[in-house]
């Protein structure tokens, strides 16, 4: 039997894709394994090329597989497109990785540390963040204008949205004593 020279894996929440393949590329192994089995399996093999799409979960396991000795080559799921040679499963998908990373021209992502991904995370949460703050400021500029009042862009403005809605001659109708309904201006 040849020996495995690398190992294609599709990630997925619970049940992995593996393709082993020999170092002339011939298929030595297809393997479905759970989450479990698959930290399992990959702890006790020896030591070689794996290859994983650059998806969510993959730099835990690239960390993880790193530690067991072996290579792990990502690659961005754009480049691995081009091999697949018939339609898409999680075998399919396994076989064509393998067949990507097995080109010598290839590009591969770089690994992140755990520190990398957290302050990426912590980026895109505070972006997500601004920008969620900034459509319930346009949100709420919406409905007022629908009363008559127009304030400008920015979140620097919000002060005057404020005023507005603070201000004694202007009230708010409640329905069922916990959703605001409108905004009304009282008659001078």
């Amino acid at each position: 039997m040849n020996e495995v020279a690398i190992i294609g894996v599709d990630l997925a929440k619970n049940v992995f894709q593996l393709h082993g393949a020999a170092a002339d590329g011939s298929v030595v192994f297809r393997k479905k394994l759970s989450r479990m089995q698959f930290a399992r399996f990959m702890a006790g093999h020896r030591p070689c090329t794996v290859a994983m799409e650059a998806c969510a979960g993959a730099y835990h396991w690239a960390r993880e597989l790193a530690g067991h000795g072996h290579r792990v080559r990502l690659i961005a799921p754009h480049y691995v497109k081009p091999f697949m040679k018939r339609q898409k499963n999680d075998a399919a998908d396994a076989e064509a990785i393998v067949e990507a990373a097995q080109r010598p021209m290839m590009r591969f992502v770089a690994q992140k540390t755990a520190e990398q991904q957290a302050r990426a995370i912590a980026f895109r949460t505070r972006e997500q963040l601004v920008k969620q703050r900034t459509k319930a400021v346009n949100a709420l500029r919406s409905h007022l204008y629908e009363f008559g009042t127009v304030a400008p862009e920015g979140i620097g403005h919000i002060s005057r949205l404020a005023e507005v809605i603070e201000d004694p001659s202007a009230f708010l109708i409640w329905i069922d004593r916990s959703a605001v309904c409108s905004l009304r201006r009282s008659p001078i």
